[in-house]
């Protein structure tokens, strides 16, 4: 029998530090190291019990007292754009779209840095250097692929103006992370690579789309729950949220 059956996971917690979404509040967490010949059946698993990916390991958020961070997740083929996300796709689909090897470029990270500055200054990953942001895109043992987003150009490699990390799971894709310009040139692009990820979860016959998390409180996180149907993760397990969501 394979070693990796016979090693129980280890599971560690990280020292209390101030939530970054809930003011007042210590975030804490769960993690796990993601290795092996099973590492992405492994981390499909706890995904499905509310993991998120980073690097090789697997976290979630085990918080005293609170229970704020919920996973959620589209439900893809149920998904209908109202008419304001019908108009942004027409918009951005001549952007041109490469699924592109887990490598990490100077382009993109000059993308990352202008994107941080512009939407999240100050924030925990400001501070990043290009080898911090390689190990964030380079660092998996799991089917991970880097779409690229791209003003229209003949030899496709016309301006990056978007990029999403995402790990292409048996029941759907994973959004890690993404970014793009945040200049006013191109309004929406963060919506539009979601109804992207939803569109190719679609085609491939991938029932979900995962976006993380979400608390219902944090305006940073409100535009999740715009994409229904959406399945929110509770003790009970996966069901749907009930939100009104404007059309």
């Amino acid at each position: 029998m394979n070693d990796q059956f016979l090693q129980f996971p280890r599971f560690f917690v990280t020292a209390p530090g101030a939530c970054p979404y809930v003011e007042g509040r210590t975030e804490r967490k769960l993690f796990t190291e993601l290795r092996g010949p099973d590492a992405a059946t492994f981390n499909e698993a706890l995904g499905r019990m509310g993991f998120r990916r980073s690097q090789n390991v697997a976290y979630r958020p085990s918080c005293d007292g609170c229970t704020a961070c919920r996973s959620v997740r589209v439900r893809a083929a149920e998904f209908q754009p109202n008419a304001s996300m019908r108009k942004l796709m027409k918009r951005h689909d001549d952007l041109q779209v490469s699924a592109c090897e887990p490598w990490a470029t100077a382009e993109q990270f000059d993308l990352l840095r202008r994107y941080l500055a512009a939407r999240h200054p100050g924030g925990g990953m400001s501070e990043m250097d290009s080898d911090d942001y390689a190990d964030m895109v380079e660092r998996t043992p799991v089917d991970t692929v880097v779409y690229e987003y791209r003003e229209p150009h003949p030899d496709n490699r016309g301006a990056l103006v978007g990029v999403c990390l995402t790990d292409h799971q048996s029941d759907g894709l994973s959004m890690v992370y993404s970014f793009y310009a945040a200049d006013g040139q191109r309004r929406g692009l963060g919506t539009h690579i979601i109804l992207d990820h939803i569109r190719r979860a679609v085609t491939m016959g991938l029932p979900y789309v995962y976006l993380g998390y979400w608390i219902a409180d944090c305006k940073q996180m409100a535009y999740k729950v715009r994409f229904q149907p959406i399945d929110v993760l509770s003790g009970e397990g996966w069901h749907p949220m009930m939100t009104d969501t404007p059309a």
